[in-house]
């Protein structure tokens, strides 16, 4: 069972960590590190708000499988 939920772990970090990177909206690898300067917010729309709901359900996940992780294993 533990080793189930740690390989959905990384699967769900994985994916995590993708819609993270996908939201940086085309601004390069600068936009990753902070040194993006545009400083414009605007609505979402579209895929943009998919994407940021995607990351949010994955965030949630993440944290509440990581809490199950400890749990079983102690």
């Amino acid at each position: 069972m533990v080793k189930f939920l740690d390989i959905a772990l990384i699967i769900i970090a994985v994916g995590l960590i993708i819609s993270v990177i996908m939201q940086s909206k085309g601004a390069g690898l600068g936009g990753l590190t902070g040194s993006d300067a545009s400083t414009i917010f605007t609505a979402r729309r579209g895929v943009e708000r998919v994407l940021f709901w995607v990351t949010i359900v994955l965030s949630i996940l993440f944290f509440g499988l990581a809490i199950t992780v400890i749990i079983i294993s102690h």
